[in-house]
């Protein structure tokens, strides 16, 4: 199982690249949603891992509440854009 958590911090660092090479701001927007979706279903595997139910619930938290605050961020910079 903790195999399972490497390869997935793994897989986290591909949109931390795309942020770091892309200056274009909507990629980094679709980025950080990728990251916010990506650590919210490490934290479920390593909760059922670790067998410890207040990491999932924070896990649960993040997958609905997390992409929010980004689609508010793009809805917000796509009004300011001329």
């Amino acid at each position: 199982m903790m195999l399972l958590v490497y390869g997935m911090v793994l897989a986290l660092l591909m949109p931390v690249l795309v942020v770091l090479r892309n200056p274009d701001l909507w990629h980094r927007l679709a980025a950080f949603a990728s990251i916010s979706t990506k650590v919210s279903i490490l934290l479920l595997v390593f909760d059922v891992a670790r067998g410890d139910r207040m990491i999932g619930v924070v896990g649960v938290i993040v997958l609905s509440v997390g992409n929010a605050g980004v689609m508010l961020l793009a809805n917000l910079l796509r009004e300011m854009e001329p």
